[in-house]
């Protein structure tokens, strides 16, 4: 039997340890032909889109987009207009899953072995990222396995000059504008930033009201009656901010000395400690990584 073709390929969010492992990989494993691609939902931030061109330019090499065949408008209605949330992520497999697994299905047809290398890293034992269904995929997690943690990713990209994506000043992970999995604080920069994103996720809030069945459902993206419209209220907003810094305080003062990385950034990059949560805990595993 002729050996089997082998197809490289690693799925970049626009997040930090995607990133890295893209350097990682040219820089370690130069005889690997490795291909990246993106998912794009049409309702990333446009720091996501900026930081790809920036690494795309490093690397090299394109990365392609891949795109689900209907758009989100087109999914939300196939739902009955129910958003998604951590506990129905239909965002998540229709138009991030779904897509990658079109991309590669030709290749798994013509008799290639696909490999698909995942930024979870030696620091990360709780996450297991995607997990295929098809044969001859599989998963490679090279930070893992070289024992590469937090501190690790933050040099390479600080040693590239790439350094972290711009979101990293106002938001803990990349994904969509609208993205379920935002805290609060995370919200109301949302908002600060960019407000007619933070507009459209309150329409969909909307959409949502006006469509819902009659069972009494109260779901918004902040979680069960908590309307983005409550933060149309300053003295609100100054309670969460209020709320926040006070956890950063705290954080800051217990935090160990060694970490690398500055205070302005710390507290989005580490929102997650901040806010006693696993890292990534529950996210989708194509936006966090």
């Amino acid at each position: 039997m002729s050996e089997k073709k082998i197809k490289h390929v690693l799925g970049l969010s626009g997040g930090k340890d995607s990133a890295a492992l893209a350097v990682y990989m040219r820089d370690h494993y130069p005889e690997l032909e490795i291909d990246y691609f993106f998912t794009d939902t049409g309702k990333e931030l446009p720091e996501v889109e900026d930081y790809l061109n920036k690494l795309e330019a490093y690397l090299g090499k394109p990365i392609e987009r891949l795109g689900a065949n209907q758009d989100f408008d087109y999914w939300l209605n196939e739902y009955n207009h129910f958003l998604p949330s951590g506990h129905q992520r239909w965002c998540t497999v229709q138009m991030k899953l779904v897509p990658f697994e079109n991309w590669i299905k030709p290749y798994l047809n013509e008799g290639y072995e696909i490999i698909s290398y995942v930024g979870i890293r030696a620091d990360e034992p709780w996450r297991e990222g995607y997990i295929p269904t098809q044969k001859y995929l599989s998963i490679k997690m090279p930070f893992a396995d070289d024992g590469l943690v937090k501190a690790d990713i933050l040099e390479i990209l600080e040693g590239t000059g790439l350094g972290l994506p711009k979101y990293y000043e106002w938001r803990s992970r990349s994904g969509c504008t609208f993205c379920f999995y935002q805290r609060k604080i995370e919200w109301v920069r949302l908002k600060e930033r960019h407000p007619e994103a933070f507009e459209e996720a309150k329409a969909y809030e909307k959409q949502f009201q006006d469509e819902k069945s009659t069972n009494g459902e109260t779901y918004y993206w902040m979680g069960k009656d908590t309307p983005l419209s409550t933060l149309d209220d300053p003295e609100r907003i100054a309670q969460i901010e209020a709320d926040h810094a006070e956890k950063v305080k705290r954080f800051k003062k217990k935090r160990r000395r060694k970490e690398v990385y500055d205070d302005e950034l710390i507290e989005m990059i580490d929102l997650d400690a901040i806010y006693d949560d696993v890292e990534g805990g529950g996210a989708c595993v194509t936006c966090y990584k």
